[in-house]
Order: structure tokens, then C-alpha cells, then sequence
């Protein structure tokens, strides 16, 4: 359930970052699959490293533990886009 709520985190994130920064923008299924993809690499770095304690900052107990993931998602999917929308960029020019 958790790894679920971090992928669709991270399509949400990776749509509101080409949103807010347009230069970064690769059309919705991009943000998407972008987003997807940085949630995954977020999710199992978050596995590696533990999520204890993340999950006690933010609110402990299973809510602590869905804001952890659904947190960690939005980011990884937010930091992959931009990154890829950046090569894009130095690509095209």
C-alpha cells in the first residue's frame, strides 16, 4: 500500500513541478512517467535507508508512515523530472 501511495505521489509531484517550472515541462505522460519512475528510485533509497525515522517526524504511527511515502514520492518524482527535463533542454538547444 505504501509503495502505491509513493507512485501515485510521484506522478502528482512530477505533474506540479513541470507545472510550477515550465522550461522542465515533457507533456502529461512524461510528468507522469518521470514522476513514477523518481518515486521508485525515492522509494526503495527510503527501504535502504529506513523510514523509522522520517515517519516519526511526521506524525508516527501508520499516518507518520503514509506521509513518509507519500512525501518521498512527490519528491523523487519532482527530482527526477527535473533532471531529465533539464537534458532535454541542453538536448534541444
Amino acid at each position: 500500500m505504501e509503495l502505491l501511495i509513493g507512485l501515485i505521489s510521484g506522478a502528482v509531484g512530477g505533474n506540479i513541478a513541470a507545472g510550477l517550472l515550465r522550461n522542465v515541462n515533457l507533456g502529461l505522460f512524461g510528468n507522469s512517467l518521470a514522476g513514477v519512475i523518481g518515486a521508485g528510485i525515492a522509494e526503495k533509497t527510503l527501504s535502504v535507508l529506513g523510514d523509522d525515522g522520517l515517519s516519526s517526524v511526521l506524525g508516527g504511527g501508520d499516518a507518520g508512515v503514509l506521509w513518509t511515502h507519500a512525501v518521498t514520492g512527490a519528491l523523487g518524482g519532482a527530482a527526477v523530472l527535473l533532471v531529465l527535463g533539464s537534458i532535454r533542454n541542453m538536448l534541444v538547444k
